[in-house]
């Protein structure tokens, strides 16, 4: 079985990510996994930067092919925010709590519906070629958190054609929808696949 590396230790996004490579047969291991404890810097201007970032970095460290993601919340009404800083929107000591707090704050001054979208850039990285790949889903925000099945922006997001939050959906559904399944189905990512194929 091939194995590769997800450039996280977010839970959260690993598991998304092995539900969706699940019909292959890949030993997908995480960050925690491989007990990598450093710190890489998401010093890129885009999603695609800081994930080009982590997968050449987490490559030249194991050198076993790896995916790196960088993903985000993209709001209308902020001009983009919190974008590429959406893990660390409400500053240094950022929880997904006061990150959703501050979003909500900023947009009670704008009319509703708050659009906006998650967008997932990943990259693959087998020490020769860079494949990149982008999916998003869209949506809107709301002023109250709801549901406890996803995690970061999850429960204030109700995607287009739902009444419910990404982190009131089952699972299994959300993961279908998400801005990372999307990826699957994107020309570009055929192309990173087929490098994990045996």
């Amino acid at each position: 079985m091939q194995r590769i590396i997800f450039a996280s230790a977010n839970n959260g996004k690993v598991q998304e990510v092995r539900y969706i490579m699940s019909d292959l047969n890949l030993q997908i291991l995480s960050l925690s996994d491989i007990d990598f404890t450093g710190n890489i810097e998401e010093a890129g201007s885009t999603f695609e930067e800081n994930a080009r970032i982590k997968a050449e970095k987490i490559f030249k460290r194991y050198m076993l092919p790896t995916i790196a993601d960088d993903s985000g919340l993209v709001v209308d009404q902020l001009n983009g925010e919190p974008g590429i800083y959406s893990a660390r929107y409400s500053g240094q000591n950022a929880t997904d709590a006061k990150n959703n707090q501050k979003l909500i704050e900023k947009l009670k001054k704008f009319n509703k519906p708050h659009n906006a979208k998650f967008v997932c850039a990943a990259v693959f990285y087998n020490g020769k070629n860079f494949n990149t790949a982008l999916g998003d889903v869209k949506g809107e925000i709301i002023y109250e958190e709801r549901g406890a099945n996803g995690f970061g922006y999850d429960p204030i997001f109700i995607p287009n054609g739902f009444k419910e939050t990404m982190a009131e959906l089952e699972p299994a559904i959300k993961n279908k929808i998400s801005h990372r399944f999307y990826l699957k189905d994107s020309s570009d990512f055929s192309i990173v696949t087929m490098h994990f194929q045996n």
